[in-house]
């Protein structure tokens, strides 16, 4: 008899076992797969489409010139004009930074700069570089390098080791400042819609906070100090929310989760990927209740074909309960802003996705002021006319292939 049960015992391991291993490598093998399906379809697709070169939109708050970029040309021109006339120094951090053209224009315009004696500060992902040459990611001596380790020790067991350094800003002589979704790449000049911000006054600190409390917190024995001068301007319209898993701070989170609670009339959101978390969603979701216009405008096929199905696992909720789901058409959006009740906006780096809200180092600004929030307005209508709403009927009619592929993929979430 105790064979029996000793036998018995061991067969239930292995069904648990078996049980186990299937439950993660289901959603994982179908991941794979999608993944390379839709790197395949990319190889044999010639892409020629381009976002339209909409002018830059300026506003002024609080004192502050901010103007927002929608079309990477612009915003690169401008962004390497600010590194050539730099007299003092230059912050730059950026996830991405391909090793194209506009990817050399940038290395040079930061080596000029450090030959003519101004200090030059740089940052860059590590992970998300691996494919990058690794002699472009070389620079001289005299240009600061942070590359932000691909592997840190400590990453499975200790959640301050965790997350990569997905901004992207730049700041020069602490007169300007740049924020937002671009990377720096040719791609990103006319194929991808994205959204960047420009600050020019007092508010650029905030940008400049962001990336000197970073690099004296990450950079390497031999790299002097930044200087930290604190706030020249309390109370300000401008604000940075900057997560920053090292210390456990999350605050991008929670300005999100601080709008949609007080929304009375509209919450328009563009986002490159949106999984929202249980809190966000139920915010929507409760807003919308309460009659408030909730639009989200998402690509309707991103460059991340497994964050696109896994975001599908929420539309059936979202538009049962009143949100409105746009899909932009032919490119990628990969914005990462959002527009509250005509008063309330934010433009950053940070996805509304546990990836970015719970996981990366991230900085999005935080704007009260209603000729910024005009802006924003004006851009999310304007992107509308590129976009195809979704409505709940179209959805309840999807496939069974759709349903069982959400159904799978949906434990991936808290990954994404």
């Amino acid at each position: 008899m105790s064979l029996r049960r000793k036998e018995l015992g061991r067969r239930t391991r292995r069904i648990l076992l078996a049980a186990g291993v299937a439950t993660v490598a289901t959603p994982l093998g179908l991941a794979v797969a999608l993944t390379g399906a839709d790197a395949v379809r990319k190889r044999r697709t010639t892409d020629e489409r381009s976002v339209p070169p909409h002018e830059p939109l300026p506003a002024e708050v609080d004192g502050n010139e901010l103007t927002t970029y929608t079309y990477g040309e612009h915003l690169f021109e401008d962004m390497l004009a600010a590194i050539d006339e730099a007299n003092d120094y230059v912050y730059l951090v950026t996830y991405i930074w391909k090793a194209d053209d506009v990817g050399r224009r940038f290395k040079d315009a930061v080596i000029r700069a450090a030959d003519r004696g101004v200090t030059v500060c740089v940052v860059f992902d590590g992970f998300a570089n691996l494919v990058v040459p690794s002699e472009f990611k070389k620079f001289p001596d005299n240009v600061q390098l942070l590359k932000f380790p691909t592997i840190r020790s400590g990453l499975v067991v200790n959640v301050r080791r965790t997350g990569r350094d997905h901004r992207k800003v730049l700041v020069v002589d602490g007169k300007v400042g740049f924020v937002g979704g671009y990377n720096i790449g040719a791609m990103y000049e006319n194929k991808w819609r994205d959204t960047h911000v420009r600050v020019r006054g007092v508010a650029v600190w905030e940008l400049q906070n962001t990336f000197v409390d970073f690099w004296n917190r990450h950079s390497k024995r031999h790299q002097q100090p930044l200087e930290d001068t604190g706030s020249p301007v309390w109370n300000s319209r401008i604000l940075a929310a900057r997560n920053e898993p090292s210390r456990l701070v999350f605050p991008v989170r929670g300005i999100y989760l601080e709008a949609i609670d007080r929304a009375m009339h509209h919450i328009w959101i563009t986002q490159g990927y949106f999984i929202p978390d249980r809190e966000i969603l139920s915010g929507l979701l409760a807003a919308a209740k309460r009659g408030v216009d909730i639009r989200v405008l998402m690509p309707e096929a991103s460059n991340h074909v497994v964050a696109d199905w896994v975001a599908r696992s929420h539309f059936g909720t979202l538009l049962r309960g009143g949100v409105r789901i746009f899909l932009y058409q032919d490119v990628m959006v990969h914005a990462k802003t959002a527009t509250v009740d005509g008063t309330w906006t934010t433009v950053g780096t940070a996805n509304i996705d546990r990836l970015s809200l719970i996981g990366n180092y991230e900085v999005n600004l935080e704007i009260h002021d209603r000729g910024q929030a005009a802006q924003m307005e004006r851009i999310f209508e304007r992107d509308l006319t590129n976009a195809r709403e979704l409505t709940l009927d179209e959805w309840e009619e999807r496939g069974v292939f759709s349903r069982m592929a959400e159904w799978i993929l949906e434990p991936l979430h808290p990954l994404l």
